[in-house]
């Protein structure tokens, strides 16, 4: 399974503010850093405030934070926020009924479904071991923060 580019933004977008939780950031900021288009970040940036994993302050000395202490923001909880379908097959994530892509001519003996589905499940029991805390080391302090 590949991640969509969003959520590897969000990811980054939040260890970014992990590791710089002494004033606000901006968008700008996060981009830069990682030499993401802007617009693309925006969008991300977006998404993770509507989820609450942010808080995002308007006006002339605004920028945004996380939410909540990066010991709280589950790594898991993020990516399966920001991924639209964590399904590994067609047939895992759409409806027979509406969706021919999810139609399958092996069902219901097809074992694939079951080995994959497995599979997804112990990357998310993974990644629900983890949270932002956990993958924010002293390096990305150091090579995120200005001297």
């Amino acid at each position: 399974m590949k991640l969509t580019l969003q959520t590897d933004y969000a990811l980054r977008a939040l260890i970014y503010l992990g590791s710089r939780t002494e004033r606000l950031s901006s968008i700008r900021e996060i981009a830069d850093a990682y030499g993401i288009s802007e617009a693309h970040m925006v969008k991300v940036i977006h998404r993770l405030g509507m989820a609450g994993f942010i808080d995002t302050i308007r006006g002339r000395n605004g920028g945004i934070r996380l939410a909540r202490p990066a010991a709280d923001i589950n790594i898991g909880a993020v990516v399966r926020y920001m991924e639209d379908d964590m399904a590994l097959l067609a047939c895992m994530g759409g409806n027979a009924d509406t969706d021919p892509r999810a139609q399958c001519l092996l069902m219901p003996a097809c074992r694939l479904r079951g080995v994959l589905g497995e599979a997804l499940q112990a990357m998310t029991t993974v990644l629900d071991r983890h949270t932002l805390a956990d993958v924010i080391t002293p390096f990305e302090r150091n090579r995120l923060t200005p001297p």
